[in-house]
């Protein structure tokens, strides 16, 4: 083929549902502005990514694009596909030992074309996911803090109102340890609650993404523990101060307060 430069194509599966939804698009021919390709192959299906179908697509012999479609300022994509992932790194280098034949370039030239291979798409997903995951403990330690403070100020308020509660329970016996430790479990289930209603959305929001966007992601359940013990945590930091401010009331004083 690449000797007679035949006009053929390769096609993805939504062109055969667009064009040969009932027949056999096997030696069909197929039209792409001004110039006619023959269908000599299918690919399998390969589902979408990001939203975006991987099937919507045409491959020919580069032999005939250059024939119909190549202009001095285009640029050429060519995938390689190693037989095994073991032989992936030397099939690359033998990739660039043949470009480098190609464009005739002295052994001591630089590469004057890119090759992006597995490792690199690798590190490129890592440096972009290790980036997003720092922007993510940022924002949420910035809300942790901010949440921290607005439990312990609902503990504050929540210590004000109930003074005289707090000076009957004193003159009934009970400890200032007690009294410390009802208001830090208060604080705690508070917490805790806000990071249950936060997990119920974040898995809201990962079936929302799956089901729009065929995105893969998953909710691990060591995220979701962890989460709810963080959350916990932040309420019982910011619940001591108001639990040893009620736990250091006087009870006289306390019981004098108007309920």
């Amino acid at each position: 083929m690449k000797d007679h430069r035949s006009e053929v194509v390769f096609i993805g599966p939504d062109l055969v549902h667009k064009f040969f939804p009932t027949v056999d698009p096997i030696g069909k021919q197929i039209r792409v502005q001004t110039h006619t390709y023959e269908v000599i192959g299918v690919a399998e299906p390969l589902g979408s990514a990001f939203g975006e179908s991987q099937d919507n697509y045409m491959v020919m012999p580069i032999s005939a694009w250059r024939k119909g479609w190549h202009t001095n300022n285009d640029w050429v994509a060519i995938f390689v596909q190693a037989p095994n992932a073991e032989l992936m790194q030397a099939s690359q280098d033998e990739a660039r030992m043949l470009f480098r034949a190609w464009r005739h370039l002295p052994y001591s030239a630089p590469d004057n074309f890119a090759i992006l291979g597995s490792d690199s798409i690798m590190q490129l997903w890592h440096d972009l996911t290790g980036n997003l995951a720092f922007v993510a403990m940022t924002l949420v330690s910035v809300f942790l803090v901010v949440g921290g403070i607005v439990i312990m100020n609902i503990m504050l308020a929540s210590v004000t109102e109930r003074t005289r509660e707090i000076g009957l329970r004193r003159s009934l016996g009970a400890r200032k340890k007690h009294i410390m430790l009802q208001f830090l479990t208060e604080s705690a289930v508070l917490a805790a609650t806000g990071g249950l209603i936060g997990i119920l959305a974040a898995y809201s929001l990962v079936f929302l993404v799956k089901a729009l966007f065929s995105f893969p992601m998953e909710t691990p359940l060591s995220a979701v523990i962890l989460s709810l013990c963080v959350a916990t945590g932040v309420g019982l930091f910011f619940g001591i101060f108001p639990a040893m401010r009620a736990a250091k009331l006087d009870p006289i004083e306390a019981l004098r307060a108007d309920g």
